[in-house]
């Protein structure tokens, strides 16, 4: 039996969804967080060079289309004199590129593409993580950092692909990703609102949820 694995949101002890998989996952009875085995994780140069092949073209109409959910949630809920982050902002920040065009300041960090440390003594009045959080080596602590940076009142946004039950995760598109590491489902959410952000959350979809704090 293979030996459980502390889970990287929660910490508590979890067990191999399939133990005979080449690429191995596990599953925490605590949160919900199913998680990819700590040893198969990418280096970080590995991890920088998998997303050099990605597509982000800001200009690309398509991918404002994936995106534009997201962005008119933000713009009915925020005025533009607010502060915004855009968090895991990638090579080609689309979200952030689309705010502006309505006259949002949106601040940018990513670790490989605009490693900007200053934003952390910055708060906000709204994040934003856009197709990020399933690359959380350290969701735990990630999101904790990312609460530490909401003003008061502020709300933390997220676009995932939600994870549920009757999908059959053996063949799930989303895993195929070699970057995404972590996986959310309600119950999780749940857990990171009570646990870590200590705000309400509202899941509006299977792919768009939010923190208020």
């Amino acid at each position: 039996m293979e030996i459980p694995q502390a889970c990287p949101l929660c910490t508590h002890d979890s067990h191999p969804l399939d133990p005979t998989a080449k690429r191995r996952y596990f599953q925490c009875p605590n949160c919900g967080g199913i998680f990819l085995a700590r040893e198969l994780l990418l280096s970080p140069d590995a991890e920088l060079r998998e997303y050099h092949t990605h597509n982000n073209d800001i200009t690309d109409i398509r991918y404002q289309k994936f995106v534009s959910p997201l962005v008119e949630l933000i713009g009915s809920r925020h005025n533009n004199g607010q502060r915004g982050l855009d968090f895991g902002a990638g090579p080609g920040p689309v979200v952030a590129h689309m705010l502006g065009k309505l006259g949002y300041g949106i601040d940018l960090y990513d670790p490989f593409f605009h490693p900007d440390e200053t934003i952390f003594a910055n708060s906000y009045d709204f994040i934003f993580c856009c197709e990020v959080i399933e690359h959380f080596n350290t969701p735990g602590i990630t999101f904790a950092t990312l609460g530490n940076l909401l003003a008061a009142g502020g709300s933390l946004y997220c676009r995932t692909t939600l994870y549920r039950n009757d999908i059959d995760f053996s063949t799930w598109f989303y895993k195929k990703e070699d970057t995404h590491v972590f996986f959310y489902q309600r119950k999780t959410i749940e857990w990171i609102a009570k646990h870590l952000l200590h705000c309400d959350f509202t899941i509006l979809n299977d792919n768009i949820f939010y923190f208020t704090s």
